[in-house]
C-alpha cells in the first residue's frame, strides 16, 4: 500500500506544479478495468472488512473528516472548479504524509486510509467538474485502492458509482453499467440501502444511454426499493447520508430523458429544481434536463425559457458538468435554429458554452 500512497502524493504534487501537463491526459475507459478487477478480488478475499464506517471521535481522522465536510460544502455551493486546488493541496501536503507515519494503531490507520480514499474521490469529482477527465479517472483509481486498505465497502461502492457516472457521461455506458454492477456486488451486504440506491441509479443511467429500456426501468425500480428500505440517514454510513429521494429524482429524470419518456423526465426534473434551491450546480443540471423534456414535447418556448434560467445559474458555478448539460440541450435545438427565440438563446449562450458545433 506504500506504493499507492506514493503514487497519490506524486499525482497531487504534479497536479499542483504542472497541472497543464496532467490536464491533457485523456480519459481511457479501459483503464478502469484493472482497478475494478483488483477491487473485486479483494472483496472475495477480505471477510474482515467493516460493513459500515466508524468515525473516530478525535485525533487525525476527525480532523480529516472536518476537512472533508468543508470541501463537500464548498463543492456543492460553488462547483468543483472553485475548490479543486485546495483539495489537491491538502491531499498531497497534509494527508499523504499522515498515511506514511509509523506506529499508528491498526484501527485508526484503516480509518485514515478510508478518509484518504474519500478525499481522493472528491478530488476526482472536482477534476471531473473542471473537465480534466483523465485526471479525474486517476484520482478515482487511487481512491479505490486506498479504500481497499481501509476496508470500507460502502465507500468502495460509492467510488465505483463515481467511476460509473464518469464512464457513462463520457460516452462509455457499457463500462458504466459494469462499474455500477461491481459497486452493487460490493455494497449489497454492507447494510447501506442508500448506497445501493445510488448504484442502481447509475446502472439505470448506463442502460438508458444504451437504449435498453427494460433494464433501465428495472434498475430504477431497484433503486426505489432500496430507498424505501432505508431507515434514514442516521442509520446509514456517513458516506451516503447526502443521498435522498431528491437525489434519485434528479438521476431518474436523466434516465427518462435518455429513454425519450418526456413526461416523466419533466415531472422529476421539475421536482429536483424545486428541491435544490441552494445548490446552483444541481439547479443548472436539472433545469437543462427540464428544458430537454419540454423540447421533447414540442414546447419550444418553455424549453428555451428554462434553459435561459439554467444559463443564468452558470455565472456563479465553476462546473463543467453543468455546462455540458446545457450544451446537450443546445445540440438538441439544431432542428429549430431558424426560430428567432433559438437564435437569441444561442447568442446569449455562446460566451459560456462556446460556439455550437
Amino acid at each position: 500500500m506504500g506504493e499507492t500512497v506514493h503514487t497519490l502524493a506524486e499525482l497531487g504534487s504534479t497536479d499542483i506544479s504542472r497541472r497543464s501537463l496532467l490536464g491533457a491526459v485523456p480519459f481511457v475507459a479501459t483503464a478502469l478495468m484493472d482497478p475494478q478487477r483488483q477491487w473485486l478480488l479483494w472483496l472475495l478475499e477480505d471477510d474482515q472488512a467493516p460493513r459500515l464506517a466508524v468515525v473516530a471521535d478525535g485525533g487525525p481522522v476527525a480532523q480529516v473528516h472536518a476537512m472533508i465536510d468543508m470541501f463537500d460544502e464548498m463543492d456543492n455551493r460553488f462547483g468543483g472548479g472553485g475548490v479543486r486546488a485546495s483539495i489537491v493541496h491538502y491531499l498531497s501536503t497534509q494527508l499523504a504524509p499522515m498515511l506514511q507515519q509509523r506506529g499508528m494503531p491498526t484501527h485508526q490507520r484503516r480509518l485514515l486510509y478510508t478518509s484518504a480514499a474519500k478525499m481522493a474521490a472528491t478530488a476526482g469529482w472536482c477534476s471531473y467538474d473542471t473537465a480534466d477527465y483523465g485526471l479525474a479517472e486517476r484520482y478515482m483509481i487511487q481512491a479505490l485502492r486506498l479504500c481497499a486498505e481501509g476496508g470500507d465497502r460502502v465507500l468502495g461502492g460509492q467510488i465505483l458509482a463515481g467511476m460509473s457516472h464518469l464512464a457513462t457521461s463520457l460516452g462509455n455506458p457499457a463500462e458504466g453499467v459494469s462499474l455500477a454492477r461491481a459497486g452493487i456486488a460490493t455494497a449489497k451486504s454492507a447494510g447501506s440501502p442508500l448506497g445501493l440506491m445510488r448504484l442502481h441509479a447509475m446502472a439505470a443511467r448506463g442502460y438508458a444511454a444504451r437504449g435498453e429500456s427494460r433494464q433501465a426501468t428495472a434498475s430504477l425500480s431497484a433503486a426505489d426499493k432500496e430507498l424505501d428500505i432505508s431507515r434514514g440517514p442516521a442509520e446509514e454510513s456517513p458516506w451516503v447520508r447526502f443521498l435522498d429521494h431528491h437525489y434519485l429524482e434528479a438521476e431518474a429524470a436523466l434516465v427518462h430523458r435518455d429513454l425519450g419518456e418526456a413526461s416523466a423526465a419533466e415531472r422529476l426534473a421539475n421536482a429536483s429544481v424545486e428541491a435544490n434551491g441552494d445548490r446552483r450546480r444541481r439547479q443548472a443540471i436539472s433545469r437543462s434536463v427540464l428544458a430537454t423534456a419540454f423540447l421533447q414535447q414540442d414546447r419550444l418556448d418553455e424549453a428555451v425559457g428554462t434553459a435561459d434560467k439554467a444559463l443564468g445559474l452558470l455565472s456563479g458555478v465553476h462546473s463543467e458538468r453543468s455546462v455540458q448539460a446545457l450544451r446537450d440541450f443546445r445540440a438538441r435545438l439544431v432542428p429549430h435554429r431558424g426560430e428567432p427565440i433559438v437564435r437569441e438563446f444561442e447568442r446569449n449562450a455562446r460566451p459560456i458554452l462556446g460556439a455550437a458545433a
